[in-house]
This record gives structure tokens, sequence and C-alpha cells, in this order.
């Protein structure tokens, strides 16, 4: 129940998949790649499969084992890592007791900067690794003079909907990139990534905030609706998270949302969506038909055609609420003006 650093420089979704049949393979695998220690693993069934897609920012990983396996970390984990299980009872000791889990749960086996322990029946685990970098280029913790990285507090989902939801989201990344792996460029990676930082947020306890303060309420302006809306416009084609468009801005994280509730009624990223989607539209009507195509345009635009957006079943949160999308004040001609006239036009029942 151990995992390596996410592998750098692998933005194309590498996938790695292994079979071991000989228990000191096993042992040797795990100690060599997972660097873990006081290993112990049953040698009358000895089996163990194991896949990998990894990215730049997180890996999607299958852990199967046919017998017991024991571990000890004692070095702190330096990343994010969640697990499902499939199959099996994992426990793990992360040093206050042992917590015991079975098919369906879904856990932390320790919070980055941590040891534990764990043991492991025949089971199979999904998992999913984070730098944790990813979470602060989607929220923000409270102001302050010296301000705090934003970090989990507990290792278990705060409810069994929020546990749900982040497997919902898990499960539409792996099989967005296992159905349509060409389309795995860097900037859709880098979509992906974003929203899983989102759906952990939402689903474990966590020192972010969301709730406005009075300076965030008072910073969010059309004239800060104005500035977000030009950079988004400008770079939409790039790899830019609502931390990067907060920053331009000059504005808080929350001071940004709530721009986007407050004049738009819709949310940053779901506007950059919109952006793109136009982006889209209008090469692929300038592009030659006999030698484009929608997904070949849609990769490279980060549309959502085929960038990795919210699952249907993802529920609004304080870091993604849902919302449609107008824009007030645009330059005549410009993407938030269309975008505002096809918001009007659609509350109206009307198609321009």
């Amino acid at each position: 129940m151990v995992t390596d650093p996410v592998t750098p420089g692998l933005g194309a979704g590498h996938t790695t998949t292994l079979e071991l049949s000989d228990h000191d393979s096993i042992e040797q695998f795990l100690k060599a790649t997972f660097g873990c220690r006081g290993l112990r693993t049953d040698p009358n069934r000895p089996l163990m499969r194991y896949q990998r897609t990894a990215t730049a920012t997180f890996a999607l990983d299958t852990f199967e084992h046919s017998g017991s396996l024991d571990t000890s970390v004692e070095f702190p984990l330096t990343t994010l890592l969640i697990i499902r299980t499939s199959t099996g009872a994992p426990a793990v000791d992360r040093g206050t007791g042992t917590a015991r889990y079975t098919t369906g749960d879904i856990f932390a086996p320790a919070l980055p900067g941590q040891s534990y322990a764990s043991h492991l029946s025949p089971c199979r685990l999904e998992m999913c690794q984070l730098d944790v970098a990813l979470l602060a280029r989607v929220a923000a913790t409270a102001p302050g003079r010296r301000p705090q990285p934003l970090r989990l507090t507990s290792p278990e989902p705060t409810t069994p909907a929020a546990a749900a939801h982040w497997w919902d989201t898990r499960s539409y990344i792996a099989g967005t990139l296992h159905d349509n792996p060409a389309a795995a460029t860097p900037l859709v990676l880098a979509n992906a990534a974003q929203l899983l930082a989102v759906a952990t947020l939402a689903a474990f306890p966590n020192t972010a905030l969301s709730d406005p303060t009075i300076e965030d309420r008072h910073d969010a302006t059309p004239t800060t609706l104005r500035r977000a809306t030009a950079f988004i416009d400008e770079h939409a084609t790039g790899d830019i998270s609502v931390a990067d468009i907060a920053a331009h801005t000059r504005v808080s994280i929350r001071t940004l949302h709530l721009a986007f509730r407050r004049h738009l009624d819709t949310t940053p990223m779901a506007y950059l969506r919109r952006v793109r989607l136009d982006h889209t539209h209008r090469a692929l009507l300038a592009a030659d038909p006999a030698t484009t195509t929608v997904t070949a345009v849609a990769a490279v635009t980060a549309s959502p055609t085929t960038a990795v957006s919210p699952p249907p079943t993802a529920r609004p949160t304080a870091s993604c609420p849902a919302a449609p999308c107008t824009t007030p004040d645009a330059p005549p001609g410009s993407t938030s003006d269309r975008l505002r006239q096809d918001a009007l036009a659609s509350s109206l029942g009307v198609r321009l």
C-alpha cells in the first residue's frame, strides 16, 4: 500500500504494466520501486499485478496481490496518495491505532509528511497519487501575514457521498485516458489534474477557506471580472488554473469565484471551458475538413469535446460550483461578448 513519487516528465499519460509470480521478484520490486521497509509477503501464493498511468503531476495505479503483504513506510510521504479498496480488507496504522477498511472504502494511508504501516490480505486497490502543489492551484487558505500551505486534515472523506463523488471523478479521468490516449495532450492532462485536485478538496477535510472574507466581497467588482475574462480570453489555449487567473487579476481565489458568481452566475473554470469551446468552433470553421478532425482541434484547444471536464455526476462545490455564463461590459465582437449574447439568447429561448 505504498507508491513511489509521481514520475516527472511523462506528460503524455505513459502507462506501465507489470506482473510478477515469484516471491523474491515481488519483494525486490516492491522494495526497489516503493522504498518500503519491513516488507513481508506470503510465499505460498505469490502473484502481483501492477499498472500505472503516470503524468507530470498525478498518477493512476491499480495494484493486485494474491497473498498477505505487510509494509512499514518510515519516511514521510511527499505526495498525496488516495486509495479505493476494490477487494480485500486493508489495515493501516498511522501511529494512533489501526484503521480497517473494506470493499468500496476510500482513504489516504497517510497524509503528506506522515509515516504509516499497513497489512494487506489478497486485494485489488485502485489508487491516485497527486502532487500536493496541485491543491494550491485550485484553492487557498485563509489570508494572513504568513500564508500557510494548503493541506488535508483527515485521511478519510467527510461523507460517503463525498467519497462517491471523488471516485466518480477518478473513474471518469481514468476512462477518458484509457479510451482516447491520443487525445492526452499536456493541456488535457493539466485539466485532468486540476479536476482531481478539486474533487479531492471537495471530498476530504482540509485547510482551504471557501467562504469570502469582507475584503473578498469588496474586491469582487466588475473591474476584477473584466481583468479576469480578458486574461482568460488571451491565455485560454494555455495551461492556466484559477490560481493563475487570480494572481494576474491581483485578487484572492475566493474573490475571483465571488466575482464570477456575482456578475456572471458561473465559475472561472466554467467560463474558461466555454472560451475554449468557442476557440474550437472557430478553428473548425477555418480548417480543411478533408485533413482536420474535431478530436485533433479540440485536443489542441482543450475544448470539452476531448478535454477532461467534470463528469456528469460531479456535484457543485465551494471550489467548483456549477452555473451558466454571461459577460457584462465586454468589447463588441470579443469572445466575452459572444458568450454574453449566447447566454442572453439561451435565457430568452432563442438561437443566434
